[in-house]
């Protein structure tokens, strides 16, 4: 506090002090003193247009858009490179691509460093880059200090245009994205957007696809190599940067930074349509762990740039856009019934939004909450609003307008997006001229012509045997929503001719690349001994394994466990298996798991179109997938550039249930008697992460005895 106003206060304290008392009756201004002015006879300056700093456009000599905006007020620097792609470009067979991609265009370095290594470099700065793709735009953005301006735009440029997508964190990308798929049902709440809107837009549309098991496993590094270079080329990219700078010297320094960044691409595609037609009804999700309904009612919405789309927003806002609205004063307020409530028309810049209304209700009073929402929506379809409630809506939208372009960080954010879109830059301008001269006529006639109560999608998420009556009530036939997130089934695919041929050749080239298939014949015997630690939710034990194997198929397992010693066995027919409990022979589950083992063996694996009865099919340029007439399959994934095996997916037995989908990522090669081979072996198992394995001794060719590893301990 300053001085003087310290001692203002203190002189206004002695004075008051000073002052004879005078009493009043309790809460009762004293005679003569005036009223408290209400909240209501407040004035205040009407909005003024919004103004918009000016930006600073060019178009590099190769292509690239930019935009230039000086902020002096903190020495910083920012920036973000918008690319026009998006997860709606994903084939329907490997959904969760682009997704992937975006995650991994930073984590996994650059050719240059790693991505650890960059970590450490921009946390010695204060300064970070970041990737992302989402629906319908991706980005790679910066932030430093301005002292440190160089050194971040060396960084951002190398992860914009020179990504090296390390196979370590694909595998990394691919878990998280299983942990989300694992994770998906656990919010009731997110069960009921994600399926509205899915039911709304289509499961088979690009709007309502999901990330799946089996489509994230099908993603392989080649993938993702050649989705970056179909859309991150310089005419397909707009760069935005703003902060304490000269907008001649930024320009230069940007230009001369990407003159060799010179990729040439065909023009994206537009994004595709929102088509097919919603399936409207009422929909069940059950879920017996809640004890409330989540619920989402609605259709599609609109655009920004639809001409009602000022007045849908003061439409939505008055039904359930506050604390005033209708909905929340009569479903929540009055009826007492709902938990939270609310209503949005929703729009985006280049398809149709949602109109949606949501929220959590007592699971007892389910059909009552939804046939007063039903009545609510009636009602502002058939009768003016009244005019207290067209102010405060419009007061509330024009408001929130004051935020816009309240930094210059926004400014230039928004005017990115505008041009991204196709929209005018004064978009904005019209948008808050649009809200003003909305009437009470104006929200009247967009509810008749936009909302469609008999074309809604109902969404429940919760337990019926709560409900206080069932959902049929509302008399629309119920369907349910099969909330089962489904497993991937490793079956081997249909090859023809050619597929079998090509599949072949990709061997061979993994094959030469590991060194020959003459050095990996050569193997007869090997001896390989792991330490690895289960992950905690698997066990979360430090496990020692020691392998032994005779060609072709004599194969014997010892692990040291905390709890014990298990030694097993097999020919590859039959075998036997000892614990701290006793010994038996391989059967059931553990039998195929040996089995599976065998059938995975690397020098075997990488040998399968020289061993009968298996086939080699390719599944593109870098995947085969390998079967057998016993029935085990194993896909093999190689790395495009060194051509060496880096990932193998497969199925785990296990008693009792069916199998568990897994897949094993392999790295750090090291040379053993000719033949390149893992030491680090990265363990998946049903989407989650298992174990990883570091091998700590190799050797092959030792002259192991059969009768040795097949005697029991």
């Amino acid at each position: 506090m300053k001085k003087t106003l310290l001692t203002l206060l203190i002189t206004a304290a002695s004075a008051a002090a000073q002052l004879p008392s005078v009493s009043a009756p309790p809460n009762k201004p004293a005679a003569g003193a005036a009223a408290a002015p209400s909240y209501k006879d407040l004035k205040f300056p009407p909005l003024r247009p919004i103004q918009i700093p000016k930006v600073a456009t060019f178009t590099l000599p190769n292509g690239m858009k930019l935009y230039l905006l000086e902020d002096h007020e903190l020495p910083m620097i920012h920036g973000v490179a918008q690319v026009r792609t998006g997860n709606l470009f994903d084939p329907a067979d490997k959904i969760g691509l682009a997704t992937m991609t975006g995650m991994v265009i930073r984590t996994g370095g650059t050719r240059t460093k790693t991505g650890e290594q960059l970590d450490e470099q921009l946390e010695n700065i204060a300064a970070s880059v970041e990737s992302n793709i989402g629906e319908s735009a991706g980005s790679v953005s910066f932030s430093a200090l301005r002292e440190n301006t160089d050194e971040v735009l060396g960084v951002f440029k190398d992860v914009l245009t020179a990504p090296e997508f390390r196979p370590d964190k694909i595998t990394l990308a691919r878990t998280q994205l299983r942990g989300g798929i694992a994770r998906r049902n656990d919010d009731a709440r997110g069960v009921a957007e994600r399926e509205f809107a899915d039911i709304v837009y289509g499961k088979d549309s690009p709007y309502g696809w999901q990330v799946e098991y089996a489509t994230a496993n099908r993603i392989t590094r080649a993938d993702l190599q050649d989705f970056y270079k179909r859309y991150f080329f310089p005419a397909n990219i707009a760069l935005g940067v703003w902060g304490d700078f000269d907008t001649a010297g930024m320009k230069g320094k940007i230009e001369k930074l990407f003159s060799d960044f010179a990729v040439e691409q065909p023009p994206v595609p537009e994004f595709p349509k929102v088509g097919g037609s919603p399936a409207p009804g009422a929909y069940l999700a059950v879920k017996k762990d809640v004890t409330q309904t989540f619920f989402s009612i609605g259709q599609l919405g609109g655009q920004f740039n639809d001409k009602d789309y000022p007045a849908l927003v003061i439409m939505a806002d008055i039904l359930g856009g506050g604390f005033r609205s209708r909905l929340v004063g009569r479903v929540r307020t009055k009826m007492g019934n709902a938990y939270d409530i609310g209503a949005d028309w929703d729009a985006n810049y280049d398809h149709p939004g949602l109109f949606e209304i949501s929220g959590g209700t007592k699971s007892l009073s389910t059909v009552e909450t939804f046939k007063a929402i039903q009545e609510e929506v009636d009602r502002i379809r058939t009768s003016e609003v009244t005019e207290e409630e067209l102010k405060i809506a419009k007061d509330t939208a024009l408001n929130s307008l004051v935020f816009a372009y309240d930094t210059r960080a926004k400014t230039l954010r928004r005017m990115l997006t505008y041009a991204y879109y196709g929209s005018p830059p004064d978009f904005i301008q019209q948008y808050q001229k649009a809200l003003e001269a909305v009437t009470r006529a104006d929200v009247l006639r967009v509810a008749k012509e936009h909302l469609n109560p008999a074309a809604f999608t109902t969404v429940a998420v919760g337990n019926p045997d709560d409900f206080g009556h069932p959902l049929d009530t509302l008399g629309a036939p119920v369907n349910m929503i099969d909330l089962t997130i489904p497993q991937e089934k490793l079956e081997a695919a249909q090859g023809d001719a050619t597929s079998l041929e090509k599949g072949k050749q990709l061997l061979a080239r993994a094959q030469q690349a590991t060194g020959g298939a003459g050095p990996l014949a050569a193997v007869k015997d090997y001896i390989q001994s792991f330490e690895f630690q289960i992950e905690s939710s698997a066990g979360g034990m430090l496990v020692k394994e020691t392998d032994r194997w005779i060609a072709p198929t004599y194969f014997r397992q010892d692990t040291d466990l905390p709890s014990g010693k298990i030694a097993a066995f097999c020919d590859g027919r039959a075998g036997w298996i000892a614990t701290p409990q006793g010994w038996g022979p391989l059967a059931g589950a553990q039998l195929k798991q040996v089995q599976s083992d065998l059938f995975r063996l690397y020098f075997r694996l990488l040998l399968s179109d020289r061993i009968e009865g298996r086939t080699v099919n390719a599944l593109d340029d870098n995947t085969i997938e390998i079967a057998d007439t016993t029935g085990q399959t194993a896909r093999l994934e190689f790395d495009a550039g060194t051509r060496l095996p880096q990932r193998v997916l497969y199925e785990v037995a296990r008693a009792g249930g069916p199998p568990i989908p897994a897949e094993e990522v392999w790295s750090d090669f090291q040379e053993i008697a000719g033949v390149k081979v893992p030491h680090r072996i990265t363990v998946m198992q049903g989407g989650r992460k298992y174990a990883e394995m570091k091998v700590t001794d190799f050797k092959v060719n030792s002259g192991i005895q059969l009768e040795v590893i097949q005697k029991r301990p």
